[in-house]
């Protein structure tokens, strides 16, 4: 059995570099393939970064009238805090807000004397809401309105949520969008993988159609007759995914300070070699599968006729 498996493997070594060209042509589309799918990860990976970055910068805003006492802030702190869509709630005071004006405006010498001549400080609390997604950002809205409603509602003066909906929804439609596009893009690639490396392996076959012939009179076991072609797939896969992966690594260490710029927090290559593994386990993986289905399918569908 072992020697029977290593004249399979032989052959199927042999098959393919006798047939060069169309081996070279089967590497060349499945290389584009596993590139396109590696980017899809990178990519992937960058926008789920940014979309990090921006998420962690959208919130809700109450601000309260300055006549709210800090018991009525706090209680209706702690009830957005109860609520399950609220990640976390952040606190300024009205000292604080009014520090924090200041500061901001700390080169407007009008600004910060007409403040100087008021006799109260004019600002009031507010409280920063943090969503645990995007799309609940809309229920904690309605939940405040129902509070501005409610009879001590008079101490909140305004609540910014539908000055950000547009953004919050432009968030949320990106994020769906990504996920889609890039499920829809990988099913593609792989059904086109298939259908190319399936015809590649059926024209490999048609050249070595009389040897394939005799071995048929022969007796010659269906597995036997396969093997060579379904090692042949799998060669496909191997070299096509060693050179995306050797590709890969000195573009992401150019593009790397570039998406860095570009996405803020997120290095292209500081995530290739973090997930490298992963990376190639996903690459190979793919490669070998796409072959080894291509090259079962193509062989399969000869023998019958």
């Amino acid at each position: 059995m072992w020697l029977t498996t290593k004249r399979v493997a032989r052959y199927g070594l042999i098959g393919f570099i006798r047939n060069g060209f169309v081996s070279l042509s089967a590497i060349l589309i499945m290389t584009i393939t596993l590139f396109v799918i590696a980017s899809l990860f990178v990519a992937g990976a960058a926008l789920d970064s940014t979309l990090v970055q921006l998420k962690e910068k959208v919130d809700v805003n109450v601000y309260f009238a300055t006549n709210a006492s800090e018991e009525q802030v706090t209680q209706i702190k702690n009830e957005l805090e109860n609520l399950s869509e609220v990640a976390n709630v952040r606190y300024t005071s009205r000292e604080t807000a009014l520090a924090e004006f200041r500061e901001r405006h700390k080169n407007e010498a009008s600004t910060i004397q007409a403040l100087d001549q008021l006799s109260e400080n004019p600002l009031g609390a507010n409280l920063a809401i943090r969503a645990k997604e995007t799309s609940q950002y809309e229920s904690i809205a309605n939940f405040l309105e129902t509070k501005q409603s409610s009879s001590d509602g008079s101490i909140i003066s305004k609540v910014n949520f539908f000055q950000n909906k547009a953004a919050i929804d432009r968030l949320t439609s990106i994020i769906e969008t990504s996920r889609s596009v890039g499920l829809v893009a990988a099913i593609f690639l792989a059904a086109a993988t298939i259908l190319i490396a399936f015809n590649t392996i059926r024209l490999a076959i048609y050249t070595s159609r009389d040897e394939i012939g005799v071995m048929n009179l022969v007796g010659a076991a269906h597995w036997y007759v396969r093997g060579p072609f379904m090692i042949a797939g799998i060669l496909y896969g191997v070299i096509a995914g060693a050179i995306v992966l050797a590709v890969m690594y000195p573009l992401m260490a150019w593009i790397g300070p570039s998406s860095e710029r570009f996405f803020g927090t997120f290095n292209a290559f500081d995530y290739f070699t973090s997930t490298f593994s992963l990376l190639f386990l996903a690459v190979m993986g793919t490669g070998v599968s796409l072959g080894s289905i291509s090259s079962y399918l193509a062989v399969r569908r000869y023998l019958r006729n």
